[in-house]
């Protein structure tokens, strides 16, 4: 809080100085930047292209409370109010028209003018590596429009001062999608395929691009805008169908096509504790120092050098955190057993119900006296979930995680204290209350000190190799389920998590579309999960309006424990946390009728 209180400070002062400078603004600043200063040094104008990377959006809705993984305990925060339907063209939450068009706009200036700087001050080399930079980040900003917004202003230059707005509709959603690649190849017909000086760590590489290209056709080949009844009249004023018409079953093809583009570069892999130092293979590590490493094998794309104190303290438990991420029950029961089967599954072994009597059989797993539910559990869900009576990690020393317990369990390990008179219990936790019993875990690390907020800087990842081996089981399962590589390649990411492969437990789903459609999915919902993919899968699959999607579960936090603290066992029990509001119009975000208002040629979604 004393860095927010800070910043408030801070900008009050520089507002008293701005309010208390107008009468200067009839005179010429002398730092005023002219265009030809502005391009006529490197300084300037590699200053002008990380600007343009400054409208990259890290933490945003994916990764909150807009899909079934997780929520805010925060009722006024726009994730809860999007859960509750409380959202339309005049009240359109997470808005990111502009910040994304101001990217594309400035992306036309840099790549019109870098040439200007002298070869002195920039080479030939440079100048064209930073205009493919800056078509990556020209396609990534539509990328991100389209994935809210479905097709958007398609601009193939920068706009004149006088330029008319309302004569720019939308473009049609190949249109943008076929832009989009092409920005993309251009850009990595010069970028390396990766990068191997640290310097240039975060900078979009070939990988980068080809994953893009990816991401995209793997969107394009999905129910949602293949063939979807649904946009059936989502036409333009003069007309014009925005989306396509008809299913075409290529499209997984090419989606597959894409993915393989990638793998077949053999310069990205899945990061494992060897590659860090370590001298046996360690799932839990692993899994979860891939996040904490300053850079691995297996990034795509990233933002380099990302402040996560935010993000643990949102993530973490009270008193040290604020508990404002809140995963739920549904995604704890998608993690596997640690046998490599689903908790429904009568062979998992899976118990919901007592205490456990011993440690699990590895370091990382349930201790003595936890839950059955969290018992033998795969290492993924030990490394991305925070449950009650778990030992804080983001606390070094003994003294910081007894900081984290009541008097009664002071033990040096810092149990989580979920349950209603805990530490980080609704009783005590005020605003940012748990809600769900279960905060994130990913993404945070044991050499964070939360207490003392105090975190590292590492890479914020966007793209990883994982998600691309995913890609590409799901697209050549949904045209080709017979292909040896779907096998191969889900079991490249279960491997790596420790589990047997999907053939081992569940040999019915080879050669299945269905069914194994369900178990990539769920390998997606277990791999990628708080990094944003659930929500985008979930829209992209037409399954987030689902019943099981929208109905929300987590543990009974809300009731009295009576003192009983680690030993409260109706804690436990099932309790529906929420139940969503769902339209299916919702598939789209509204574009704001503030943009409306400016553009007369755009056309609202539809339902919208």
């Amino acid at each position: 809080m004393k860095k927010y209180i800070f910043i408030i400070a801070v900008g009050s002062c520089l507002l008293t100085s701005i309010l208390s400078s107008c009468k200067h603004l009839d005179e010429k600043p002398d730092n005023l930047l002219t265009s030809d200063i502005l391009w006529s040094n490197r300084a300037n104008a590699e200053s002008y292209l990380y600007n343009i990377y400054g409208a990259i959006l890290e933490i945003d809705y994916p990764h909150q409370g807009t899909s079934d993984e997780a929520s805010i305990s925060i009722p006024s925060t726009s994730a809860r109010r999007m859960a509750a339907g409380d959202w339309s063209p005049v009240n359109a939450h997470y808005d990111h028209w502009d910040n994304y068009y101001k990217g594309i706009r400035s992306s036309f200036i840099f790549e019109a003018n870098v040439d200007k700087v002298p070869e002195s001050q920039l080479s030939s080399a440079l100048k064209a590596q930073y205009k493919a930079e800056s078509k990556f980040l020209r396609g990534w900003f539509y990328w991100q429009l389209i994935k809210q917004y479905g097709p958007v202003v398609k601009l193939t230059g920068p706009l004149a001062l006088d330029a008319d707005f309302n004569t720019y509709p939308r473009a049609t959603f190949d249109d943008c999608k076929n832009y989009i690649n092409q920005l993309m190849d251009e850009a990595a017909a010069v970028l390396p395929t990766s990068w191997s000086a640290s310097s240039n760590y975060g900078r979009p590489s070939k990988g980068s691009c080809l994953a893009v290209k990816s991401q995209l056709a793997l969107w394009a080949a999905s129910p949602l805008w293949n063939g979807n009844p649904a946009f059936a009249s989502f036409k333009n004023q003069d007309g014009t169908a925005l989306a396509p018409a008809s299913y075409d079953a290529n499209k997984w093809k090419i989606a597959a096509d894409a993915a393989k583009a990638v793998i077949d570069l053999n310069a990205y892999k899945l990061f494992t504790n060897l590659d860090n130092g370590g001298t046996q293979f360690d799932p839990y590590l692993s899994v979860r120092d891939l996040f904490l490493t300053n850079w691995n094998s297996e990034i795509l794309f990233s933002r380099n050098s990302w402040n996560y104190w935010g993000y643990v303290k949102a993530s973490s438990p009270n008193p040290g955190g604020i508990n404002l991420y809140n995963a739920t029950q549904n995604v704890v029961d998608a993690f596997y057993m640690d046998n490599g089967r689903s908790i429904d599954d009568p062979q998992s072994q899976y118990n919901e119900t007592g205490f456990a009597g011993t440690d699990g059989a590895h370091y990382w797993a349930h201790k003595k006296g936890q839950w059955n539910m969290y018992a033998n559990r795969e290492p993924r869900f030990y490394a991305y979930v925070q449950y009650n009576a778990r030992p804080v990690l983001p606390a070094p020393t003994v003294d910081d995680k007894n900081f984290f317990s009541s008097t009664g369990n002071v033990d040096g390990t810092g149990r989580i204290e979920f349950y209603y008179t805990g530490k980080a219990g609704a009783k005590a936790s005020g605003i940012t209350n748990n809600i769900t019993g279960y905060d994130f875990l990913k993404n945070v690390g044991p050499a964070d000190n939360i207490r003392q907020d105090a975190t590292n800087y590492r890479p914020f990842i966007l793209i990883r190799y994982a998600e691309i081996l995913l890609n590409y089981a799901e697209a050549l399962n949904e045209y080709d389920p017979s292909n040896a590589d779907i096998v191969r390649t889900l079991n490249l990411v279960r491997s790596r998590a420790g589990l047997p492969g999907i053939e081992t437990v569940y040999p019915l789903a080879v050669g299945n579309k269905d069914l194994m459609r369900k178990y990539i999915l769920k390998e997606r919902q277990v791999e990628l999960c708080f990094e944003g993919d659930r929500y985008f899968t979930l829209v992209r699959r037409l399954m987030l309006g689902a019943t099981e999607n929208q109905t929300i579960y987590g543990m009974n936090v809300n009731e009295d424990d009576g003192g009983q603290g680690f030993a409260f066992t109706r804690f436990y029990n099932r309790t529906l946390f929420q139940k969503r509001a769902w339209n299916n119009k919702m598939y789209l975000f509204p574009i704001s009728q503030y943009q409306m208002d400016r553009d007369r040629a755009l056309v609202q979604n539809p339902g919208w």
